[in-house]
């Protein structure tokens, strides 16, 4: 299980990142390449309609035996599927003192001692759902990661052979291609529409058990995660998710997609987060398009301004900053030869107001960047040390995890 880590509130904007809380993450991937024990008794860019998700109302009244998840089960579950993966790892012969042919390591280990690199096939398991009807299938991106095959299984028992058309690790997001036509898709909501409180319910394959459906309310929207690699605005659901969930639909009352399923927090029950589907959309029509997908950077380290930092800050004795600015996003470190380095940015400035937009908050700024792009020059208000700074940065793509460090 890929393990990732909740980190302090301060904002990276290295990558398109935010922070919240503290924890153990989780992708609801799973890894089955070693044996789960039994139960016992016991192109083009795909076009999807795009419905507004003006009420929460059920597809048909509430009865004993055919209550809205019902309806929206039998509406859904041709679609979601199941994917397997499987990929070869190599491992490397160990490097040991005096080589793997000396007598003293051959007596006490014999022939266990491996001469030759050892191979190993690593098996994953995750879910999808179709979203054209010529067989263009959505997914987490560290569902098919690195995988050699991928194959697809529906609830009807097909099972046929699967290609990553793109995947994009930031988000978390992938598009799978199969051969067919007229395939069973599902609907799609605006999830900008979602509210707390109203029903959730996700379909997927929880340790390979398929089209497992469970039902929840939407416990938070715009959460935001410091994963170090994937950006804000997660959708929170206690609608329970565990492995093999990743990839899955979460979809409202009416039977539409709000959300990927993505991740869980270790250890915890009935916290789970969702990618909203009109995030994914954009990212999927990119990766099919384009093959990648480019995010605006501006390299700053970034958070918050509070009366504690504001007071902590001005009577410390080791920095020259002196802060009047009552609120706005304070600049924690600019990466040098960055585009904020060559804006003339520096730690220390509180960001007042970006493209003419007053911000107060570090996804307020994510999300301007996200609508302007890269390559525009946004002009960007600071105030240093009391004085009030007119400066013009220009986004760029956002580099390799190796290049952003001096």
């Amino acid at each position: 299980m890929i393990k990732l880590f909740f980190q302090q509130p301060i904002t990276y904007l290295l990558v398109p990142c935010l922070g919240i809380t503290a924890g153990f993450l989780s992708s609801c991937t799973t890894d089955v390449s070693r044996e789960v024990s039994p139960l016992v008794a016991s192109t083009p860019t795909p076009t999807v309609q795009q419905t507004a998700n003006q009420s929460d109302r059920s597809l048909t009244p509430t009865a004993e035996d055919n209550n809205f998840v019902v309806a929206v089960v039998e509406k859904v579950e041709p679609a979601v599927v199941q994917i397997n993966t499987s990929r070869t790892v190599t491992t490397q012969a160990p490097q040991l003192p005096g080589g793997l042919n000396d007598p003293f390591l051959r007596r006490f280990f014999g022939e266990a001692v491996p001469t030759q690199p050892q191979e190993r096939v690593v098996r994953g398991l995750g879910s999808g759902f179709v979203i054209d009807p010529n067989g263009r299938i959505l997914t987490n991106a560290h569902v098919v990661n690195n995988a050699d095959t991928v194959t697809v299984s529906f609830s009807d028992g097909r099972t046929v052979q699967g290609k990553v058309l793109g995947n994009d690790p930031v988000s978390d997001v992938a598009v799978v291609q199969i051969p067919g036509n007229n395939l069973p898709t599902v609907e799609i909501a605006n999830s900008d529409s979602v509210r707390p409180g109203q029903w959730a319910i996700a379909i997927g394959n929880p340790l390979g058990l398929q089209q497992t459906v469970t039902v929840g309310v939407i416990s938070a929207i715009n959460r935001s995660l410091n994963l170090s690699t994937r950006p804000a605005s997660y959708i929170q659901t206690d609608a329970a998710i565990n492995p093999g969930n990743s990839g899955g639909p979460l979809l409202n009352a009416r039977g539409q997609v709000i959300g990927i399923n993505t991740a869980i927090i270790q250890g915890a029950e009935g916290i789970g987060f969702a990618i909203p589907i009109d995030t994914a959309q954009r990212i999927s029509q990119q990766l099919i398009s384009k093959g990648k997908v480019e995010y605006p950077y501006l390299g700053i380290e970034m958070l918050a301004l509070t009366p504690e930092i504001k007071q902590r800050l001005n009577n410390s004795p080791n920095t020259n900053i002196h802060i009047q600015a009552d609120q706005g996003i304070l600049i924690a470190r600019v990466v040098p030869r960055s585009p904020a380095d060559r804006a003339g940015l520096r730690a220390g400035d509180v960001i007042q107001r970006i493209n003419n937009q007053p911000v107060t908050k570090a996804d307020e700024i994510l999300q301007i960047l996200q609508n302007s792009g890269i390559g525009k020059n946004l002009p960007i208000e600071v105030q240093r040390n009391g004085q009030t700074l007119q400066l013009t940065v220009r986004p760029e793509p956002l580099p390799s995890p190796t290049n952003t460090q001096p």
